[in-house]
């Protein structure tokens, strides 16, 4: 591995006029890349682990609808984590200590799970914007669709679609891994390449999942956000001019809490897929013979990094936004320091509790504001 990093370090600095920038950036990630996913692994699996307990627990403040969502959210990433990010990646950056895959050929069904939770994460973000949207703009709707039943039932639906539709993946691709930075990591059945069929079935894979999605989240993220608007608009002008300053709404504030709760997820959606969209979309115009050139690597490999990047974030920004999602969190990282007091107030004398106690969480208290 580290003969294969300084030869790619080789070829970032070197003065050939051969290279371009776009060859040398792609040397540079290919660097990157062997200590990134790795180090996304170790935070993503704790992260998103974290995420789904304390959403179980019922305690953030959040309906059950929402919380069936956003625990679904945080499992799909999880499993994107583990399938992709770990039994992917990992073996492509490390392909001399994973070797051995290359004789057990179910990279076809890799394939096909990996897809397919990537696109349970892409649409149960789709799923939330949407009911996000119904609970704000649509009074009429709110109780009947924005409820837990409501919820288990959409997100069941895309898992099985899902699913579904990705069964290509099995009859496109060989069970061989071919362990390469290439947009397939398993060995194409022979014919696919040049297959105009195989080519729009992958093109309609990618304008589905993101390129649909990309649209419907920009398009009720707009709606919602102009309705809300207009709505505390409108709200601020029948309220009696006396208590316009002092009186709280509880309503719109309840309104503006969901909305930047819901912009805060889609932004980050669309943020970190923009550029994995943009090349898939590009990639597939070209293998169409429509478009003239092909996307360049280092647009692929980025949009790679960002869209995993994407599978443990949503817990910081819950902790941004959510009040008591964050105290969870700090009560969820406080107890085992209190089950070790609550023991040794059972089975130790206080003294010695105390000392223990002291010694062991003596850096804590140093680095409390």
């Amino acid at each position: 591995m580290a003969k294969n990093i300084f030869w790619a370090l080789e070829y970032v600095y070197a003065d050939y006029d051969w290279l371009t920038v776009d060859y040398r950036i792609w040397y540079a990630l290919f660097v990157i890349q062997p200590v990134y996913y790795p180090l996304l692994c170790v935070v993503a699996v704790p992260v998103n682990t974290v995420t789904i307990v304390i959403l179980s627990r019922g305690k953030c403040g959040l309906s059950k609808g929402v919380t069936r969502y956003l625990e679904a959210m945080a499992t799909a990433d999880l499993l994107v984590v583990i399938f992709d990010m770990i039994m992917k990646q990992l073996p492509m950056g490390y392909r001399e200590q994973f070797s051995f895959v290359n004789s057990i050929h179910v990279c076809n069904i890799h394939a096909v799970v990996v897809a397919a939770v990537t696109d349970c994460s892409v649409w149960f973000t789709v799923a939330f914007t949407f009911d996000r949207f119904v609970a704000i703009s649509c009074q009429k709707l709110r109780t009947k669709y924005c409820t837990e039943r409501t919820a288990a039932v959409v997100l069941g639906t895309i898992t099985v679609l899902s699913s579904l539709k990705n069964i290509f993946w099995y009859f496109m691709l060989r069970g061989e891994y071919h362990l390469d930075y290439v947009p397939w990591f398993c060995r194409e059945r022979a014919g696919v390449l040049r297959s105009s069929v195989w080519a729009a079935i992958e093109f309609l894979h990618y304008l589905v999942t993101p390129g649909l999605p990309f649209a419907l989240i920009l398009l009720l993220n707009v709606l919602t956000t102009k309705y809300v608007l207009v709505a505390g608009r409108t709200r601020k002008r029948l309220r009696d001019p006396s208590l316009r300053e002092s009186a709280r709404d509880p309503e719109m504030e309840s309104r503006r809490k969901s909305l930047i709760l819901l912009l805060v997820i889609s932004g980050n959606f669309i943020l970190l897929w923009s550029v994995y969209m943009v090349y898939n979309i590009w990639g597939r115009i070209y293998d169409l013979r429509i478009g003239s050139s092909f996307p360049p690597n280092t647009l692929q490999e980025l949009g790679f990094m960002l869209q995993l990047l994407s599978c443990c974030t949503n817990t910081a920004l819950y902790a941004v936004t959510q009040t008591k999602f964050r105290q969870q969190l700090k009560d969820l990282v406080k107890y085992p320091f209190t089950l070790t007091w609550e023991h040794c107030n059972l089975h130790v004398p206080q003294a010695q509790c105390a000392n223990n106690a002291y010694m062991g969480t003596d850096d804590l208290f140093l680095h409390q504001p």
